[in-house]
C-alpha cells in the first residue's frame, strides 16, 4: 500500500502515518498486555448484571478506547451472551464522547482541526456536540 501511494502521489491525498502508527501500537501494546489484565477484571466483570455492564461500557469509553473495553471484556471467562452484546453495545454506542475513544476519531480531528477556532477541538464542545446522537444510539442499542 505504502509502494502504490508513493508511486501514485499525484492521485492520492496525504497519508496520515504518525497517526496510524500510534493506533497500531496501541493495538499491539493492547493484544500484548490485555491478557495479564485477567486477574483483577474476572471478579469484577463477572459480578456485573448486563445492564450495569452496558452503563459502565458507555462511561468508560468516554476515557478509554472502546476496542480496549471489548478486547478486555472478551478475557473474562463465563460471560453470558446477553453481557456480551451489552459489554459491546455500550462501548460502541459511546464511541463518539471523546477523541481517544475510537480508533477513527484521532484521525478526524486531524483531518478537522483546521476548520476550529485556535485549530483545537474543545474536549467539552465535543461532549457536548456527541451527547445527543450517544443517547440515541444507547437507546437503539439498549432496547
Amino acid at each position: 500500500f505504502l509502494g502504490y501511494a508513493q508511486a501514485y502521489q499525484r492521485f492520492q491525498s496525504p497519508l496520515i502515518v504518525k497517526e496510524a502508527l500510534l493506533v497500531g501500537f496501541f493495538l499491539a501494546g493492547l493484544v500484548v498486555l490485555g491478557g495479564m489484565q485477567q486477574w483483577w477484571l474476572q471478579p469484577i466483570v463477572s459480578q456485573l448484571q448486563p445492564v450495569a455492564l452496558f452503563f459502565g461500557a458507555l462511561g468508560l469509553t468516554a476515557i478509554t478506547d472502546n476496542a480496549a473495553l471489548t478486547y478486555l471484556g472478551s478475557l473474562i471467562d463465563g460471560i453470558t451472551p446477553q453481557a456480551q452484546y451489552m459489554l459491546v453495545a455500550g462501548a460502541v454506542a459511546g464511541g463518539g464522547l471523546t477523541v481517544i475513544a475510537n480508533a477513527p476519531n484521532p484521525a478526524g480531528v486531524s483531518l478537522l482541526r483546521a476548520g476550529f477556532r485556535d485549530q483545537s477541538i474543545s474536549a467539552f464542545g465535543l461532549l457536548l456536540g456527541a451527547a445527543a446522537p450517544t443517547v440515541t444510539a444507547a437507546l437503539a442499542f439498549f432496547f
